[in-house]
């Protein structure tokens, strides 16, 4: 069951999104945001998710070299969700061929 905080969404039928409860709990009100984020600041995040992510490769090359297993695994993973990361930071800057984060 997904947290009761989470909101999945629909399309009806004239393709406009219809809010659908993920839980039996519901925030009344969205948490307070302040959005005050500079683009240099998101530039600079989407530089540091790159950077992450080549030293997670790296480090899925070492523990291949060294038969561990284990240590693929963490390094894929965390590769692979930095794609995530990097993705929606791409698409937030409004970079050319992004498309929407979670299609």
């Amino acid at each position: 069951m997904k947290p009761s905080h989470v909101f999945d969404w629909t399309l009806k039928e004239n393709g406009q999104k219809e809010d659908c409860v993920a839980g039996a709990m519901v925030l009344s009100e969205p948490s307070n945001r302040a959005y005050d984020k500079t683009w240099a600041e998101i530039e600079e995040m989407l530089d540091a998710a790159l950077q992450k992510q080549a030293e997670w490769k790296g480090w899925f090359e070492k523990r291949r070299a060294a038969g561990d297993r284990e240590g693929m695994k963490d390094a894929a993973r965390n590769h692979k969700a930095l794609e995530g990361v990097v993705k929606t930071l791409r698409w937030v800057l409004g970079e050319e061929g992004i498309d929407h984060p979670l299609r």
